[in-house]
């Protein structure tokens, strides 16, 4: 490990649909869609778009170089501004988050977003619009990534490089570069990261006791893939824990293909069909034509089919661990799914199964356990070498 000087505190979480970021003590967060998209350097400013008016976080226009990227050097429009890209990208099931130069791109370009912050020209050192900018990242991987060892060669890659990102067309950060570095990086299993986000505080100190000692299922329904980490004493059975290249990108891919072909609408992403899938009102209705019309029917039965599909995981699941007592339902996948599982539920085993009613809870879980186990890690760490330097000055 090395040691430099100002390091930030950052959690972040790559999920399929979007990166979700925590940022120092607190103080900042950040939401992107998962988008990226090959760009030109002198990307044109289309109509009244003014630079200087616009946040940053939609129009992120960069310049990425690191000796760990498949495809170094490129420049990319990432998120919201991506989404309107006729050739942009989305992660593809059945892809490994840990080998996606897509994963470091979105890292990098959140990270490099928050050190070019004016809030944090006291932190970093700056001349002539180059940022040194040194975090302590706490991150995950799906739990079939780290079973199978990938989560070393990732923290390995990411610590041993210094990575840059140049702000090309990007309102408020142009010409500005950031060159990241890592004191250290912690890469967690995301279904133990749900565990510890369920029963402990931002120090972890237990809040849900109720919880601390029951036997428990989380069933982390994401976009790419489904982890399902089985709690026993207060701890994540290695050997039952697994993970299933099944998540939900696949069936709203079908969704958009199929709302595209009978409709004749074209959907910039992902996003847009779980927007039409979750809002609050006029849910599985789209505009065709100016005219308001349904495709319940589209949606019902894709996402039937695959909450037939997580549900046989669950059942598998638990009769393998029939002292089970509830099994939670996490990720953002569970939050489109949960109507179809509860139905299925009821009219089936009636398994004690629950949902986050909060849906931002539920999203972003996985990275705020992400943030309570790096702070926690960085304070035991600043705590040693205290301890250290107090040793070395009794000697003398």
């Amino acid at each position: 490990m090395i040691h430099l000087a100002n390091s930030r505190i950052a959690a972040i979480d790559v999920g399929n649909d979007s990166l979700k970021g925590i940022f120092g003590e607190m103080e900042y967060d950040m939401n992107i869609p998962n988008v990226i998209a090959r760009d030109i350097e002198d990307r044109p400013i289309i109509g009244l778009e003014e630079l200087d008016q616009q946040n940053p976080i939609d129009g992120i226009h960069i310049r990425v170089h690191s000796p760990i990227l498949k495809d170094n050097n490129s420049i990319y429009r990432v998120g919201n501004l991506a989404t309107k890209s006729s050739n942009s990208t989305e992660l593809d099931p059945g892809s490994s988050k840990s080998e996606e130069d897509q994963t470091l791109i979105m890292l990098f370009a959140s990270l490099a977003l928050d050190a070019v912050r004016d809030e944090n020209k006291q932190l970093f050192k700056r001349s002539n619009n180059v940022i040194e900018a040194t975090y302590m990242l706490g991150t995950g991987l799906p739990l079939r990534e780290v079973k199978e060892g990938k989560d070393v060669g990732f923290r390995s890659r990411l610590l041993g490089s210094v990575h840059q990102v140049e702000f090309l067309v990007t309102p408020k950060y142009q010409g500005q570069k950031v060159n990241i570095r890592f004191e250290d990086v912690k890469v967690y299993p995301e279904g133990f990261a749900a565990f510890i986000n369920l029963v402990m505080d931002n120090n972890l100190n237990i809040i849900n006791k109720e919880l601390i000692d029951k036997r428990i299922i989380i069933q982390d329904i994401g976009g790419l893939s489904t982890d399902i980490a089985v709690i026993k004493n207060r701890k994540v059975d290695d050997d039952k824990a697994q993970g299933f290249n099944l998540g939900v990108s696949e069936s709203l891919e079908n969704i958009r293909e199929e709302i595209r072909s009978k409709h004749g609408v074209e959907l910039d992403s992902r996003r847009d069909v779980v927007e039409i899938i979750t809002k609050k009102n006029d849910r599985n209705h789209i505009m065709v034509k100016g005219s308001r019309t349904s495709v319940h029917d589209i949606v019902d039965r894709t996402l039937f089919e695959l909450a037939k599909k997580q549900y046989r995981i669950l059942r598998n699941i638990w009769q393998k661990n029939s002292q089970t007592e509830i099994c939670y339902f996490i990720g953002g996948g569970s939050i489109i799914l949960k109507d179809y599982l509860k139905t299925m539920n009821n009219n089936l085993d009636g398994f004690n199964i629950d949902f986050f009613e909060d849906e931002k809870e539920s999203i972003w879980m996985m990275v705020n356990a992400y943030y309570k186990l790096i702070n926690d890690f960085n304070r035991r760490n600043k705590r040693d070498k205290q301890a250290e330097e107090q040793k070395v000055v009794k000697t003398k």
